[in-house]
């Protein structure tokens, strides 16, 4: 995984808090639901994108 796509994640994680925040503070039931669901999309990415970079260092260690 190239570090564009974890900043990009990353942001898509931060965007999701920020509209829950505003959600919450704002009494929008539907943002916040909105801003949890990015929160949850991209640590779902997240979480799929470390389990690749696993795989190939574990691939990498069996090169000779």
């Amino acid at each position: 995984m190239g570090n564009e796509d974890k900043f990009r994640d990353k942001a898509e994680e931060l965007g999701g808090k920020a509209k829950e925040g505003l959600g919450k503070v704002t009494d929008d039931e539907d943002l916040e639901a909105r801003g949890q669901a990015e929160q949850s999309k991209s640590k779902l990415k997240q979480a799929g994108e470390k389990v690749k970079d696993a795989a190939g260092k574990v691939k990498d260690a069996f090169k000779d």
